[in-house]
């Protein structure tokens, strides 16, 4: 019987100080929020000092494939709208695609020039997929080919700096959390 009262009693006493912890809470939200606040605002700065020479060229070469598929799908849309091709809807809707797609590597390429941390997913999604665009640009033969080996080494290029720990470093990820 007496471990069954010491129970209660221990269950009434973490009730109590549950209540007393929520009162010391609601007292203090301003508090509370200036700490999530600060939290919040440490994650999203930028890390300090240099940026490493193999971010910034990860930064441009991210940077320069984006500037390649926008000038590709602004020619092809242009191309469906005044030329002559044989699926006028077909072209302006590839156009209108790689155009929104050529914003990926744009937006990894700002966020790894400016050392965000979200920028790495980004940019190495976009070097995985640019592998076999490249494959099938080389299986096609002609002028071709070199499109396919300047893209496949660029991409390969970005994901080594990518996954360099001076690169992953100066974007805040430390070994844990890479």
């Amino acid at each position: 019987m007496s471990s069954k009262k010491s129970a209660t009693a221990k269950k009434a006493q973490r009730a109590t100080a549950q209540q007393a912890t929520g009162r010391k809470a609601a007292a203090r939200p301003a508090a509370k929020a200036t700490e999530a606040d600060k939290a919040t605002d440490a994650a999203d700065a930028a890390p300090t000092g240099p940026r490493p020479a193999r971010l910034t060229a990860a930064a441009v070469l991210a940077a320069v494939e984006g500037v390649v598929l926008l000038g590709f799908g602004a020619y092809v849309l242009i191309m469906g709208l005044t030329g002559d091709p044989e699926s006028p809807q077909q072209a302006e809707m590839l156009g209108v695609t790689v155009v929104a797609l050529a914003l990926l590597p744009l937006l990894a390429a700002r966020g790894l020039w400016l050392r965000r941390r979200w920028s790495r997913g980004p940019a190495t999604i976009t070097q995985l997929m640019a592998l076999p665009v490249a494959w099938t640009l080389m299986q096609n033969g002609g002028g071709l080919i070199a499109a396919g080996v300047a893209t496949a080494v660029a991409a390969l290029a970005v994901l080594a700096l990518l996954i360099n720990p001076t690169a992953t470093e100066a974007l805040g990820i430390g070994p844990r959390d890479a």
